[in-house]
């Protein structure tokens, strides 16, 4: 009896306590479909987060917008009804200008720009600011998404054929300053949607990188894919600021290094897909246009010396920004 009673004791103490045993449940949203190397790695992360917290913390992974379009899941990491997001750099930027230099069209010389970029001293500085301007939410990886090709049902060649071109892009500002700089409509359109408005012919075109355009299928509604390589984009893993406020530092560590994990893990899928996806789509009937990117650099390069974008809108990053991601080799 006594016995069963300290047992009993016992256990009301930890429970008391909140005690190790305790187990906290996350949820993690992002936009992307459950084929995709994005959500493959989240569900990689949720599972390594489990084990090596003891399942202290177990991740739920909400894939394809399920808890919303990505401003909603950006909006609900500040509200504390999401705890972690994949997110594009354009959508942090809505807190923090500056990080969203990393989604500008032609910033990027090519990929091992990106690549030197993403472990530099410079994003950790751009990191810092998201999350002091952001009330504390924490950027704890970068995740390759590709290069941004335009999709059409027509040749586009050279700027010129752009103009008047209506075209989906993503809610964020600054993903329209490409499509204004060559002549283009930009169409703010959630990415759930995109599909249909293709089918739909409610847009003309849209742009995204080839894994995107395979795993949301675009290309079954759309006959030509421009290699216009627009944007060298990534997507940022953000934990919200109530949950990282209460990690511990071990814990932090462990979540820190699981993401940055599964993004080496989703980068390296994402690089080998574009290596083979320009000759697939070519064999599957349609038509992969090589353009010659050039004159598309020249028509924003300008905006860039001038510090403004083609609405006139100052660009949300200081010149000392600029230079400084200029200058990485």
């Amino acid at each position: 009896m006594k016995l069963k009673c300290l047992a009993a004791a016992f256990a009301l103490a930890i429970a008391a306590s909140g005690g190790a045993l305790a187990q906290t449940k996350l949820k993690f949203a992002h936009v992307y479909e459950t084929s995709e190397p994005y959500h493959t790695a989240a569900l990689w992360a949720a599972a390594e987060i489990a084990k090596r917290t003891n399942n202290r913390y177990t991740v739920e992974v909400f894939p394809a917008s399920q808890l919303g379009k990505e401003s909603d899941i950006n909006q609900g990491l500040t509200l504390g009804t999401v705890d972690m997001i994949l997110t594009g750099q354009l959508f942090a930027g809505r807190n923090y200008g500056p990080i969203s230099i990393g989604g500008a069209p032609f910033i990027f010389r090519d990929f091992n720009h990106w690549k030197k970029y993403s472990t530099s001293k410079l994003f950790d500085e751009l990191s810092d600011g998201y999350q002091k301007a952001s009330g504390g939410s924490k950027v704890v990886a970068i995740t390759y998404y590709g290069e941004r090709h335009v999709t059409a049902n027509k040749a586009i060649n050279k700027p010129e054929d752009m103009k008047g071109l209506k075209i989906r892009v993503p809610d964020a500002p600054l993903y329209t300053m490409f499509p204004r700089a060559v002549g283009a409509n930009p169409t703010p359109i959630a990415f759930a949607e995109v599909y249909l408005a293709l089918q739909n012919k409610t847009v003309d075109a849209q742009e995204n990188p080839l894994p995107t355009i395979e795993a949301k299928k675009f290309y079954e509604v759309q006959t030509h894919i421009m290699l216009t390589g627009h944007i060298t984009e990534a997507l940022l893993t953000i934990i919200g600021a109530p949950l990282w406020a209460k990690l511990s530092d071990a814990d932090k560590k462990i979540f820190t290094e699981v993401y940055r994990e599964a993004a080496a893990r989703a980068t390296a899928e994402i690089v080998e897909a574009e290596k083979k996806l320009a000759v697939d789509f070519a064999k599957r009937g349609k038509t992969v246009v090589k353009v010659d990117r050039k004159p598309f650099i020249a028509a924003v390069q300008k905006y860039y010396k001038e510090g403004k974008q083609p609405d006139g809108n100052a660009l949300p990053w200081p010149k000392d920004v600029y230079d400084k991601l200029q200058a990485i080799k």
